[in-house]
């Protein structure tokens, strides 16, 4: 499957722990994420990902158009809800999209544990769906 990391400049850390606490399920995975983000994780944890622009410099809208084309599985996303952002329109419109192309979304560690848990036992195959790629 293919997953997105995305994660707030107050979150990344938390971003990096979780990552590293299921390192073993994700390396099973095409990962990609936005900027310093991807950096962090491949640095960190040693695995392959594919970077995209930082979040305010349009990586989530360029995780945004791989959803609408039906090209991205999930999304782990962990935002600072306390936290204004400058690029809040973004983020919206990529939550919107996820609700529009029926993508799994965590946006805290809680929902993302559940959704690799998920994920690792083999009850999560989105690509099952109708309608989702082959």
């Amino acid at each position: 499957m293919k997953i997105a990391l995305i994660a707030h400049d107050r979150k990344k850390d938390n971003l990096i722990q979780f990552v590293i606490a299921y390192h073993a399920i994700l390396a099973q995975h095409e990962l990609y994420a936005t900027g310093t983000t991807g950096q962090r994780v491949i640095d960190e944890t040693g695995l392959s990902v594919t970077r995209f622009r930082s979040g305010p410099l349009g990586g989530d809208q360029q995780i945004g158009a791989m959803i609408a084309n039906n090209d991205m599985d999930m999304i782990i996303f962990f935002r600072d809800p306390l936290t204004a952002q400058p690029h809040e329109p973004d983020v919206s419109a990529l939550i919107r999209l996820c609700d529009v192309y029926q993508i799994p979304l965590a946006t805290n560690m809680g929902t993302a544990e559940v959704l690799l848990k998920g994920l690792q036992k083999g009850y999560i195959d989105w690509r099952l769906i109708e309608g989702r790629r082959n």
